[in-house]
């Protein structure tokens, strides 16, 4: 392989590193159950006849673009906290692997192509994009002022199934709006469990963080409130729907997982946060998907 391919790969894994692109296993396998049951509605229900497979890219480069977006911009806003701080001084722009003015061109680039995407969509999602595109974007801003940070996060990811749907059916629906409180829920509790890490940073840096507001015990108390609650409008979302058996199976691991990762997580002992974070959240939902849109799927 050539220098100039040995640069440009290294180049694009910079680039991953630095937007978490594993970390789109959050909300994605939820925009895929939005998506799928957009199409059953217009192609069984409806009849309505579209170019499902290029619809189907074009959800997903939205994906991608509005997490790239928000992504970036947050570690080029927190580029000198995160200098200061041990767990996060080796990140690509304080280690000086990305320079600030690369990150925030990317930042654009992919606000652009995002907005651009949805054009192509429908009316309707090109409308929301720019809405979706600040809550994403101004997310970053807020541990700067309130300690409801993860609740933001919250409602930028769970923006996912029902911007799936909407880009099928050009139109809101109960299903798909529980589910994205499920995901509002759900992120904001395990984000607040990943906040954890960093309680002490946040309070010499006068950021705002729940962990940081009402110390680690209480945070974890909040965090398996909204969790109780994501899985609420997993069940809500169900009968709502009329599942299939499937679906049941999937929220019935769902809300396991759930429960589990707070038992990964305790006051004295924070050493399992990642893997409660990262693995049991992404496993979680990728499984849940997968019953949930074979429950749609087939039945």
């Amino acid at each position: 392989m050539s220098t100039a391919g040995i640069s440009i790969t290294g180049k694009i894994r910079q680039y991953l590193s630095l937007v978490k692109f594993s970390h789109t296993i959050f909300a994605l396998p939820f925009a895929l159950i939005g998506f799928t049951l957009g199409y059953i509605r217009q192609a069984r229900v409806l009849g309505a006849d579209a170019n499902y497979p290029l619809l189907f890219v074009e959800v997903l480069l939205c994906m991608v673009f509005a997490r790239s977006a928000a992504m970036s911009f947050n570690r080029w806003l927190d580029r000198h906290f995160d200098a200061r701080n041990p767990r996060t001084a080796q990140r690509e722009i304080p280690a000086g692997v990305i320079k600030a003015n690369s990150a925030l061109t990317f930042v654009v680039v992919n606000s652009v192509l995002f907005v651009a995407t949805t054009w192509f969509i429908n009316p309707l999602c090109f409308y929301l994009s720019f809405v979706a595109l600040f809550v994403i974007l101004f997310y970053s801003y807020t541990k700067r002022f309130t300690a409801l940070c993860h609740l933001v996060l919250g409602v930028g990811l769970s923006l996912a199934p029902i911007g799936a749907y909407i880009a099928v059916t050009n139109e809101f629906h109960l299903v798909p709006i529980l589910f994205s409180f499920a995901v509002f829920t759900w992120v904001a509790g395990f984000d607040i469990i990943y906040a954890l890490q960093d309680e002490a940073f946040d309070r010499s840096q006068q950021l705002h963080s729940i962990p940081a507001a009402l110390g680690t015990r209480n945070a974890l108390l909040v965090s398996t409130l909204l969790h109780v609650v994501s899985g609420g409008f997993i069940i809500a979302a169900g009968f709502a729907g009329s599942f299939h058996w499937l679906y049941w199976a999937g929220a019935a691991f769902y809300c396991t997982m759930l429960v589990y990762q707070h038992l990964l997580v305790k006051p004295g002992d924070l050493s399992k946060v990642n893997m409660a974070f990262a693995n049991t959240n992404g496993i979680a939902s990728v499984i849940f998907a997968l019953f949930t849109i074979l429950s749609i799927l087939l039945y």
